[in-house]
């Protein structure tokens, strides 16, 4: 790399969102508080998302995102460079053998991965499990647990902790959770995910949201809410996909089921949210209950692996093979 070209890698590196045309200290506080504090989700932005979030005009919306873009020379990139990216990607793995070899190493960050499954199926012990593998795998890796039924529990970190072998204390320091009571405060709380990591410099690897669909459920009653419920629920599934794409970050959500009256041969469970949420996850997960206290974990559908289950045991220090 020539001297010139490292001075002008050096400028863009140094363009914040502050330089963009029309953006002044009070537009940019007002962007970085809905989440849009970096060039990247500007970029991506459409116009409406930023008037909503900042109070700017439609054209002067438009000059923001296209200086962004401009800045970050947005276009095609070659499948050997996607390739190297991926090569920067971590996999948190479990203490099962079974469940990383099914996941193709481990859940994935910059990826979104749904476990639906009925009550007792494994999916909040998974939600434990990971935080405490992350740590084991980088001590500086917070987590962040966004809690919508009240099922986070300390004690089983704890339980989890001493069988991974690592300081329970130290982990519990590791995870930021947060109790949502409404459907709107779920999706606050997946936008400020955003200014734990630009205001507050954590280096956050996995957001956990326990669970996806309680209250939208129990909000959106009857087949006159259900448009308005898939569109909440399809802005915050793209919220959830810009955090793990634009900062690495491994988001792991639970899903309830409901079971389908006209399917009468074979299993009638289906997952809440329909096509909006499977659309969105990168992987999916079912969880079911298996023989001899057991529970079954089935990859339904990945962007690169091939479906497959594995049984596995949930134990007081961990997930364990069958």
């Amino acid at each position: 790399m020539t001297k010139k070209q490292d001075n002008e890698t050096k400028e863009e590196e140094e363009i914040s969102i502050m330089d963009l045309p029309g953006v002044g200290a009070a537009t940019a506080e007002k962007l970085e508080t809905s989440g849009y504090g970096d060039l990247m989700s500007i970029a991506v932005a459409t116009p409406g998302q930023l008037v909503e979030a900042s109070g700017i005009g439609e054209t002067t919306a438009r000059k923001i995102i296209s200086a962004a873009r401009n800045s970050l020379e947005m276009g095609f990139e070659s499948g050997d460079d996607i390739l190297k990216k991926r090569q920067n990607v971590m996999k948190i793995k479990l203490g099962c053998d079974n469940i990383n070899k099914l996941l193709g190493g481990g859940f994935e960050t910059g990826a979104i991965t749904e476990c639906f499954g009925e009550y007792g199926s494994g999916k909040t012990q998974i939600a434990h499990v990971l935080p405490v593998r992350l740590y084991k795998q980088d001590p500086s890796a917070t987590s962040v647990f966004i809690d919508t039924e009240n099922t986070f529990r300390p004690e089983r970190i704890v339980e989890l902790a001493k069988g991974a072998g690592v300081d329970p204390k130290k982990v519990l320091k590791q995870i930021k959770v947060a109790r949502a009571y409404n459907s709107d405060h779920q999706m606050l709380l997946a936008e400020k995910v955003t200014d734990l990591i630009n205001k507050k410099n954590l280096n956050v690897r996995l957001v956990i949201v326990d669970s996806l669909t309680s209250h939208f459920r129990a909000e959106f009653v009857g087949r006159g809410t259900l448009a308005e419920r898939q569109q909440k629920l399809n802005q915050h599934m793209h919220v959830l996909l810009r955090i793990s794409d634009s900062h690495q970050i491994c988001v792991y959500v639970t899903n309830q089921v409901m079971s389908r009256p006209d399917v009468f041969f074979g299993d009638p469970t289906a997952a809440i949210g329909g096509h909006i949420v499977a659309h969105s996850s990168t992987f999916r997960i079912y969880l079911r209950k298996g023989k001899k206290g057991s529970r079954v974990a089935k990859l339904v559908d990945s962007p690169n692996l091939p479906e497959g289950s594995t049984p596995f045991y949930i134990e007081t220090d961990g997930l364990k093979d069958f």
